[in-house]
This record gives C-alpha cells, sequence and structure tokens, in this order.
C-alpha cells in the first residue's frame, strides 16, 4: 500500500519543529537580555528554519499544482508570494539574505541588527508561514510538541 500523505506534510513537520524552536529562543530575548553565546544560538536557529521554510513552501505549492519553473529559494518565495502563502516576499528575500550573510557579521552594529530584525520582523514571517501551513493540514495535528 502507497503513503498518499502529501510530501508538503512530512516537510511541514521539520518546519514546524526549527520555526517552534526559533520561537522558543525569540521569547526568552523579551524577557531577560541574552549573552553573546545565546545570541549565536538564536542566529544558528534562525539559519536552521529558514531552509525548511522554502522547502515546505515549494512542496505546498506543487500539491497545490503550481508549476515552479525553477526550484531556488528565491524562485520559491516569488511563487509563494504570488500564491499567497506568504504575504511579504521582500521581507523572505531578505531573511535569505540575512541567512546567507549570517558567517560576515562581525561588527556588533550588525550583529544586534539582524537580532532585532529576527525578534521584530522575520519571526513574524514564520508564524504566518506555520499558521497558514496549519491550517491547511487536515486535522491539524501537526504539532511537534
Amino acid at each position: 500500500m502507497l503513503d498518499s500523505t502529501p510530501r508538503w506534510q512530512y516537510r511541514f513537520h521539520n518546519y514546524s519543529r526549527a520555526y517552534l524552536l526559533l520561537k522558543e529562543a525569540v521569547e526568552v530575548m523579551e524577557y531577560r537580555k541574552l549573552s553573546q553565546l545565546e545570541k549565536e544560538g538564536v542566529l544558528r536557529r534562525f539559519k536552521y528554519a529558514i531552509e525548511p521554510s522554502w522547502k515546505v513552501m515549494r512542496d505546498y505549492l506543487e500539491s497545490e499544482n503550481v508549476v515552479l519553473e525553477q526550484v531556488t529559494p528565491r524562485a520559491v518565495i516569488r511563487k509563494a508570494f504570488e500564491a499567497k502563502l506568504v504575504d511579504n516576499g521582500e521581507l523572505w528575500m531578505e531573511m535569505l539574505d540575512t541567512r546567507n550573510s549570517i558567517s560576515h557579521k562581525y561588527e556588533q552594529e550588525e550583529f544586534e541588527k539582524l537580532m532585532e530584525d529576527l525578534q521584530f520582523n522575520y519571526l513574524d514571517e514564520f508564524s504566518k508561514l506555520y499558521q497558514r501551513l496549519n491550517n491547511n493540514y487536515p486535522g491539524r495535528a501537526a504539532s511537534c510538541y
């Protein structure tokens, strides 16, 4: 017997776990100042959340019969924006750029700006994607915890 579960639902489990771990880390920032080591851990969780986010977008779009001419993170995000899966395509592109540049951020000011963006902008985008996909999940049984 073949498993008829759409691939995006499997991918959503991976995304959910990465998103919820990132959310947990960012929420700690609301209650206390993080050490440098903790901030680096938060950024690591951000990097871990970006990869499954665009992949779950891709798989979901394919399940909705959206044709993807290219399967790159940027092309997928563009299509996700066109399909109204994400609200702010430009911010998602910025998030990709941030992920790609994290290893090159040595100045404290740049590092702190990344932390602010993560807390006040990026997490909201991850949350919206999570909610939108979770609402389309049969039985809404996607929780990882």
